[in-house]
This record gives C-alpha cells, structure tokens and sequence, in this order.
C-alpha cells in the first residue's frame, strides 16, 4: 500500500499562460506583475518590462518632467502613478534597472493593454483543442507570444499529444467529462464515443472533440470509433443493473473494443506488408491431429531412488485428439511423488524470439487442476547445460484463457540466473497431484490425481512500453449489497477480456465517487479490494491521463481511493515523503511496487 499526494492539474490551468516569452522564445528579465482592478474583481497579468530605442531616447525628456513635478508638487503621490518596478540584476545587483522617476506610464493605457492580453490569451486557451491546425505565417508571428514548439506554452503539455488521438468511451460519463477537458488540455486529439448527439451532448462537450454516436454493444460503431485512435480510456458504464444492460456495457462493450483496437493495428501493419506490434505470436494451434507432431508425453517420480510401493497404482496419460476434434491431455497419477508432462521443442516463425514478447497465453479447458509451466533454456546441441524455470498455471471447469508473465518464472535451481526468454527452446505442461489445491470444489466431484486438459492454443503476448487501453472499472464499495455482484460479475468479465487480449492496459477500480475538486487529499494506491474510501471523478481521471505515458503503469489494475483520516491520536502511519516534481508525476512512485498481470 503506498500513499501519495497528489495534485489536480486543471485547478491552475488558468495560470499556466501567465509569463509568456516573446516571439522568439526569449525571457525577458525585466518583468513584473501587475494588479488592475476593474468591475470589482481583480485580473492578474504579468507584462514584459522592455524597453525598445524609443523609450530610452524619451527618458532625458521624462526625468525632467519628473523634476519640474517634483519642484512643483514635491514626491507624486499614490501607486498608480509609477507602476513600472526595475528589474532585479541576475547576481543580486541592480545593472540595467530603470529607475521609477526615469518612466511614467499611463494607468489607463497599461489596464486597456493588459484586458487585450488577457482577452487573448483565454482566446487560445478555449481554442486548444484545435492546436494541430495550419496558422498563417502572420498568424503564427503574432500567436509567437502563446504557442512555442508545437504545442501549448503550459506546464502540463504533453510532449507529441497532438500526434496522439484519444478515445474516450463514455465521453459523458462523469468521469469521462474531465478525461476530456484534461486530455485537451494537454494538448491531445480527443474522440468522444456517444450514444446520441442531442442538443445536451454537444453542449457538455468542447466544440473540438470528435464526436462519434454509436453504442458499444455495437460492434460496427466501435470500429467506426476506433479507427485513427492510438489509446483508449474506457469510461463508460451501465445506466442500470438489469443483466442485460450490465453485460453490454461492462463486457461486450470492453470486448468489443479491445478487439477493434487489436483489428485496426493489424490492417495498418498488413497494410505495411508488416506485422502489428500489439498481435500476439502464435506458438500452437491444437487443430488435427498433425499439429500434435512434437509433442511429447513423459512420465517422473521425485523419488527416483525408492520404488514404488505396493500400494501405488501407476500412472497413465495420453495427448491425443478426441472425436470433437480436441486436444485433450489427460490420465491419473497414481504413484507416490509421480507426475507426467507433455512438452515440445519450439519451432518459432523465422525472425521472432520470444524477448520481444511478455508472457504466455494459454486457451485451455478441463476439470479445473492445477499445472506448472516450465521454460528450458540453454544451447540446443547440449541439452546437460539447460537451465529450467516454472510457473504455476491454475484452471477453472470450462474452458478459460490463462495469462502466465515471463516476470513469473523462477528458476528451478536457485542459483541460476534469471529467465531470458531469447534462449527459451523447450515448453513444457506438467501435471502434479500433491501441488493441487486443497479445499476447490472441482475436486470434489472427482479424484484429484485424475486430469483432464483441453488445450486450444498457446500465444505469446507482445510486450511494450505505454498502455494502449485504460479501463475505469469498480471495487463494489459504495454499491447496494442487492446489485453487488450482478455488477462485479460483468465488471470483471470485462477486466479478463482485457487482460487477455494482448493489449497494454490499466485497470483503475477506485471508490466510491464524490464530486468534489481534485488534488485536495492523499490517494492509495492498493491491490486486494482492501479499500473502503471514495475519491473525487477528478482524481480518477487525472490518474487516467497520467496512465497514458507512464511505463509502471501498463498490464496492472490496482484500487486507488482516499487516504483514510483517523481520529487524532489513532494515526496508523504517517506521511514520509513529499515529491516535489514539477509535472507532480505522483503515479510512477505509487505503482511500481505494485504487481503486474494481476
């Protein structure tokens, strides 16, 4: 459990244009703020104290007006008469100031400059959806001032944003809302997936984004949605808890949507005579019988050196074809510390290894046990030097998809190093019954040292640096006991089908939601569904957009919510660190001790 505090970005957007450089991208020293007080409110705008050739001839003429003012009326009275202050030397003196009777400025002709400043300014700020648009050249000159680079003068401007297209689904949600106002402020193209475009639609959202109708139960609309995207924040949720609505939103909708993402990368690569960096790598499809080719069925003992007592029954398996056209690996182990496995040596397409990849995707079936995976690594031409790593790989009755990381293998012998999936050469299932789990209730049914496995495929999954998909999903804090579990029931179902689809993604399952300003409380950030306090949409959707880039981030889900005030007195701990980073990137810190592909 980690604690971090965290600041909303948007409750400063206002100041982020304040001290803008000159065309150029020049600072001036000599700048200064100033207070013009009109209408009863207060507007701050910060102005560059330059002074051209113009100015500087008129001060002879200026400092001697200042003295006749001076003999005649004696010091000027009143602040508003000498507004401009000299500028501060860069090492502590005051070279190149200009004094205060050296300049007189006219109030009305500085307040009258600084409202059209201003004006301007909250110009561009409305207008920051539409950066990627072509200026004129006398449009870019004199928008110089606001814009440098390609892309907003802002602290919270995100490097590339305006090459990047964002889908947010469930645009009007209550979080989505400020996932678009904050993606646009840092300078993202937003697509807005909506299930109607009525007057109330287009007024909640800025004329900018892109608006998409359809509905994500709908598989047509979302590739229509998807197409031109690079990430994806999913926010959309049921309006109801009636199952069927549930169903559409929370898991048709996810899948829906990981695979028309998965499906628009693989026609632009094919498009490239290319392969997609997100498809995964197929290292067997259990079709016939001639894929079974290679597959090798073998029997063991732990106890090599003592025989099998009278007691023991044997021990029988098979991986053969069934007359369903399946791949069924089965049989019973009998003997005291036996076990029987089916392995392969791998034969990858020309030109891929499986470092570029991470982890294994298993599509299987069967009775529910429980296997280990293991990994040979090593040279081919002497197999005495192979190095061996194991996983534990747990199945459900039915078929499932299994998802087992690379970062989950440990090696056999604890000396080793750790895996290197480069030199991966031989994969291995192998069925144990003293490592099946005690108390499941497929085993009830049947005896434990009896297996049944129904295999589909084996997929390596790609690897990558950045989340594709973001997902908000829920804990079930705050929900009525009576609609609990129908909704976790189709937000989870959502969640593995993300998780299997080989794409990057962070599940955020946060508390109960509060519509309150952000960045005013210290979040936690935990793995277990421990958490019983809310957070504010604001803090949710900040998180979301920081998710985007962060690289600690992708193929984890995690319950983030309030920190938990106690009484005083009653602390159970205390703050230990503040982060005093610029951009406030309170997520890296907070995630990266939490667990991947949970």
């Amino acid at each position: 459990m980690a604690a971090m505090s965290s600041r909303c970005a948007a409750s400063s957007s206002s100041s982020a244009f304040l001290g803008a450089p000159l065309p150029g991208g020049r600072h001036h020293q000599g700048s200064c703020g100033f207070v013009a007080a009109g209408g009863g409110a207060k507007t701050t705008v910060r102005v560059a104290a330059a002074l051209d050739t113009e100015a500087t001839a008129k001060a002879g003429k200026s400092s001697s007006r200042a003295r006749r003012a001076r003999k005649d009326g004696g010091e000027p009275g009143g602040s508003s008469s000498t507004a401009l202050l000299a500028p501060t030397h860069p090492d502590g003196g005051g070279g190149g100031g200009v004094a205060l009777d050296d300049v007189i400025v006219n109030p009305v002709g500085l307040g009258r400059r600084s409202r059209q400043i201003f004006d301007e300014v909250w110009r561009k700020f409305s207008r920051l959806g539409q950066m990627s648009t072509v200026a004129s050249p006398e449009q870019e000159e004199q928008e110089g001032v606001l814009f440098r680079g390609g892309g907003p003068m802002c602290d919270f401007a995100v490097p590339g944003a305006q090459d990047t297209t964002v889908l947010v689904v469930g645009a009007t949600s209550r979080i989505g809302r400020i996932v678009v106002r904050k993606l646009m402020l840092r300078g993202y193209n937003v697509k807005a997936l909506v299930r109607r475009n009525d007057q109330e639609v287009i007024d909640m959202l800025p004329r900018s984004v892109d608006i998409v109708v359809g509905d994500v139960g709908d598989a047509s609309s979302v590739q229509a949605a998807v197409s031109g995207c690079n990430k994806v924040i999913y926010c959309a949720t049921a309006r109801s808890t009636i199952t069927g609505d549930l169903n559409r939103v929370d898991n048709q909708g996810v899948r829906n949507v990981t695979k028309a993402f998965q499906d628009y990368y693989n026609q632009l690569a094919q498009s490239r005579a290319g392969k997609s960096s997100k498809s995964k790598l197929s290292i067997a499809k259990f079709k016939s019988a001639k894929s079974l080719q290679g597959w090798e069925v073998n029997q063991g003992s732990y106890f090599q050196d003592i025989y099998p007592s009278r007691f023991d029954e044997g021990t029988d398996a098979s991986f053969e074809i069934s007359e369903n056209g399946q791949a069924v690996f089965s049989g019973f182990v009998f003997t005291r510390g036996g076990y029987v496995e089916v392995s392969k040596r791998l034969s990858l397409p020309l030109g891929s290894t499986l470092d570029r990849y991470d982890g294994l995707l298993l599509s299987v079936g069967g009775n529910g046990r429980s296997y280990v995976i293991i990994l040979e690594t090593g040279p081919l031409a002497d197999t005495s030097q192979s190095k061996k790593y194991f996983a534990r790989m747990n199945t459900k009755v039915g078929f499932c998809r299994v998802r087992v990381p690379f970062s989950d293998f440990r090696p056999v012998n604890p000396q080793d190093p750790p895996l290197d999936p480069f030199l991966v050469h031989t994969l291995t299932i192998r069925f144990e019954p003293k490592k099946q789990r005690p108390g499941d209730s497929s085993q009830g049914a049947s005896d434990p040292r009896n297996f049944q496995l129904i295999m589909e495929f084996i997929k390596a999954l790609p690897t990558g640096q950045e989340t594709d998909i973001v997902l908000v999903s829920c804990t079930g804090s705050g929900i009525e006991p009576n609609r609990r579990e129908q909704v976790l029931k189709a937000k989870k179902a959502g969640e593995d089908a993300l998780r299997r689809s080989g794409l990057g993604y962070t599940i955020v399952c946060p508390g109960p939601l509060q519509e309150e300003p952000g960045g005013q409380r210290a979040l936690i950030f935990d793995q277990g569904n421990r958490i019983s306090q809310g957070i504010s949409c604001a803090d949710v959707a900040d998180i979301c957009v920081k998710a985007l880039h962060d690289s600690t981030a992708r193929n984890k889900s995690f319950d983030v919510c309030y920190e938990h005030v106690s009484k005083q007195g009653d602390e159970l701990y205390e703050l230990v660190a503040h982060l005093p980073d610029k951009a406030n990137n309170y997520l890296a810190p907070a995630l990266s001790v939490l667990e991947k592909n949970t």
